[in-house]
C-alpha cells in the first residue's frame, strides 16, 4: 500500500482517482471478485457469501447511525447521512425495507437455511464479516466530523455502486443458476440507483474542503475504510473456500 506520508493532493478529484485505483486493485481485481465473476464458486460457497453478507447488510444502518453521531449537529452534515439511512428503511415504505430486498436474494442463494420474521438467517456469523462491521463502527466512534463523512463517502459509497453491480453480474453466471435462479434485484437496485446518489450527497460536502491538510484527512479516512472492505472480501473468500 502507498506510504501516506508521501501522498499529497491538490484537488478532490485526485482523491477520487486514487481511491478508485485502490478499489480496482484490492477489490475489483482481487481473488474474491475474479472467482465470483468467472463462475468459480460452488453453490454452497455462494450460499455462504449470501449468509455472511446478510450480517454486513443488516448492520449498515448501524454504521450510518454511528456516522450521524460522529458529525456536528448541523443540517449540512447529518442530513445526507440520514437520507442514506432513510433509503435503508425504504423511505418509509415497509415493503421496500432493504432487509426485505436482501431477503429475496438470500432465499434464492441459500434456500436450505431458515430465516426468521426479522430476516435473520439461522447461521453463524464468520470472523471476516464481524471484523468489517466492527472496524467501521469503531472508526466512527473516534473520528472527526470530516473523517466520518469521508469514511462513508469515499470509504464506501463512491465505489459501492460499481462493486455491487459487479457482484450482481457475477451472481448471474450460469454456474450459479443451474439448480435455482438467483434473485439479484437487491444488487441491481443499489448499483443503478441508491449508491450513486448517496455518494453525491457526501461529495457535496467533502468538495468544500480544499486545504492540503483537509484533503489528506479526507483521503486517509476514505482509504482506511475502503481497505477494510477489501479485507472483508478477501477474508470472506478464504472462509468460502473452506466450505
Amino acid at each position: 500500500m502507498t506510504d501516506l506520508t508521501t501522498v499529497t493532493f491538490r484537488t478532490y478529484a485526485e482523491i477520487e482517482e486514487a481511491i478508485h485505483a485502490k478499489v480496482e486493485e484490492h477489490i475489483v481485481n482481487a481473488r474474491f471478485m475474479k472467482t465470483l465473476r468467472s463462475g468459480g464458486f460452488t453453490s454452497e460457497q455462494i450460499a455462504e457469501f449470501a449468509l455472511q453478507y446478510s450480517y454486513y447488510s443488516r448492520n449498515f444502518p448501524r454504521v450510518l447511525g454511528a456516522a450521524v453521531a460522529a458529525v456536528e449537529p448541523l443540517d449540512a452534515w447529518w442530513v445526507p447521512l440520514v437520507d442514506n439511512l432513510w433509503d435503508e428503511a425504504g423511505r418509509g415504505n415497509p415493503k421496500a425495507y432493504h432487509s426485505k430486498m436482501y431477503r429475496t436474494f438470500l432465499e434464492s442463494a441459500a434456500p436450505g437455511v431458515s430465516i426468521n420474521d426479522l430476516h435473520v438467517p439461522d447461521h453463524p456469523v464468520g470472523p471476516a464479516t464481524k471484523r468489517a462491521v466492527d472496524a467501521f463502527i469503531s472508526f466512527l466512534r473516534n473520528c472527526s466530523t470530516l473523517e466520518a463523512m469521508a469514511a462513508v463517502g469515499l470509504g464506501s459509497e463512491i465505489f459501492a455502486g460499481r462493486v455491487m453491480g459487479l457482484i450482481g453480474e457475477g451472481l448471474r453466471h450460469p454456474n450459479y443458476n443451474q439448480d435455482r435462479k438467483i434473485n439479484v434485484g437487491f444488487w441491481v437496485a443499489h448499483a443503478d440507483t441508491h449508491e450513486p446518489r448517496h455518494y453525491e450527497l457526501c461529495k457535496d460536502i467533502l468538495v468544500q474542503y480544499t486545504s492540503e491538510e483537509d484533503l489528506r484527512t479526507i483521503y486517509e479516512a476514505g482509504l482506511k475504510i475502503a481497505m477494510s472492505e477489501a479485507a472483508f472480501y478477501d477474508g470472506l473468500y478464504e472462509e468460502m473456500m473452506a466450505k
